[in-house]
């Protein structure tokens, strides 16, 4: 049977090593990302849930975060358009 010299043999074994040492880094990385994704849906779950609350609370505002002083947010009104007669108006 013919065989394929030593140092050949192990650098492939050497390869073959390091390639399962990063499939499975990369495993772990992934198990970490969804954990940190996981973490990441809550926390914006928790933050829509205050805003919710605040906006109960103070109506629509913007908070500074640095300070916790807030402005009330106008909202445009909007009016309703006058139609003239005979413009645009099919009868």
């Amino acid at each position: 049977m013919s065989k394929i010299t030593e140092e050949q043999l192990s650098t492939i074994q050497n390869q073959q090593r390091e390639l399962n040492i990063i499939i499975n880094d990369i495993g772990v990385i992934e198990a970490q990302k969804h954990g940190l994704l996981h973490k990441f849906g809550t926390i914006n779950q928790e933050v829509e849930d205050l805003k919710g609350e605040l906006e109960s609370q103070y109506g629509a505002v913007n908070i500074n975060v640095e300070d916790g002083t807030y402005t009330a947010i106008e909202t445009p009104t909007t009016e309703e358009p006058v139609l003239e007669e005979g413009v645009g108006n099919p009868l």
